[in-house]
């Protein structure tokens, strides 16, 4: 039984805390399917005490990830799956691992930009940060079975003028064990017509979507700098959790997963260490249908 939640409803709740202690309270095979955006490391500095992504170096970073994900394996349904988007970062010559004294004065403002420590590696490296916490989870037992790429159909600007622009993401599934819930017909595209037309395919004929979403950025007002686009949750939620199962987000920020879940008829365990984000997410399920099409 989940104790003192922030906020309860008949499809909702959400935990107020530090991710990994809050897991710890979750009883074993407890939900079926997680879906989850962790704070990338080093980029932003979100205010909340404990907060994720601050780390002195990215193998402290890593092997973090590696203790969260470690306590929601235990949670996790024999035949449950796991979505993880998470993004890479650079390091740089002027970072000292920690929150520098004009990071601190500013933090009183939310959302400040973060400078991401190397460790050993020179400045300007990008740190592969993904690969490593993919590869560390594997060590602890995961299965992998997709890397896919989310490309950012509007991905914001970068001023850099001697590398190319960042326009993807990964997304890794993840699995507990070799048989697991998916159900790949909920989430089938339909077939090009001019596809059609140079095969023998019937007419309305669906494919398998691959493993390259193309997907725009989402912009919800009042929520924290990064905001998952509802149509990957759908995917994920739709593909990867058992009708009326129990999705759980140990990252829920605004509450986007949430909001897709309780659409779906899901129930939904949200975690956040700050608790406006959490009202930023009662907002938002406050509001009701989302603006998505369930059919897609």
């Amino acid at each position: 039984m989940i104790s003192q939640p922030y906020y309860r409803d008949d499809t909702v709740t959400l935990l107020l805390g530090d991710a990994l202690k809050v897991l710890g309270d979750l009883p074993d095979a407890s939900v079926d399917c997680i879906v989850t955006s962790p704070p990338y490391y080093g980029l932003r500095d979100y205010g909340a005490p404990g907060q994720y992504g601050l780390e002195p170096s990215p193998t402290e970073y890593v092997e973090r990830m590696r203790d969260v994900f470690a306590e929601a394996r235990r949670i996790l349904a024999v035949d449950g799956t796991l979505w993880l988007n998470i993004g890479d970062s650079y390091s740089n010559a002027s970072s000292s691992g920690t929150v520098g004294v004009t990071a601190r004065v500013r933090a009183t403002r939310s959302d400040v930009q973060q400078r991401a420590s190397g460790g050993d590696r020179p400045p300007k490296s990008l740190l592969m940060i993904p690969e490593r916490v993919a590869l560390a989870l594997q060590d602890d037992g995961w299965i992998l079975r997709n890397k896919i790429t989310w490309h950012k159909a509007d991905a914001m600007p970068e001023s850099v003028r001697d590398r190319l622009a960042r326009k993807h993401e990964p997304i890794y599934l993840f699995t507990k064990s070799q048989r697991y819930h998916f159900d790949l017909d909920a989430i089938r595209e339909q077939q090009a017509a001019s596809t059609e037309a140079r095969s023998d395919s019937v007419p309305g004929a669906t494919r398998n979507p691959g493993d390259v979403w193309r997907h725009s950025l989402a912009h919800y007002p009042g929520a924290h700098f990064a905001v998952f686009p509802t149509d990957l949750p759908v995917r994920c939620i739709k593909a990867g959790c058992r009708p009326a199962g129990i999705v759980l987000d140990p990252f829920s920020g605004s509450g986007t997963t949430g909001a897709v879940a309780r659409q779906l008829g899901r129930r939904y365990i949200g975690i956040d260490i700050n608790p406006a984000y959490h009202d930023l997410a009662k907002q938002r399920f406050a509001q009701g249908v989302l603006d998505f099409d369930e059919t897609a």
